[in-house]
């Protein structure tokens, strides 16, 4: 009984899929490239700021070792 009832409401949920696909706006070419490179620096940039958390915890550490 439960597989008839969910074969029936399948092909609705593919029919809201289809249209919902159509409603979907893609960017174009160069609005795709600059969000690339807003990732790419963005991404660089918290690199490096974890480096340099990294660079000060790990000299710290070092120094509060080397105390005793």
């Amino acid at each position: 009984m439960g597989d008839s009832a969910e074969k029936q409401k399948r092909p609705g949920f593919f029919a809201g899929v289809k249209s919902e696909f159509k409603k979907i706006v893609w960017p174009d070419r160069q609005e795709t490239l600059k969000q690339s490179v807003a990732v790419v620096a963005i991404s660089v940039v918290v690199g490096v700021i974890i480096a340099i958390i990294d660079y000060v915890v790990k000299n710290g550490v070092d120094f509060l070792i080397s105390i005793h």
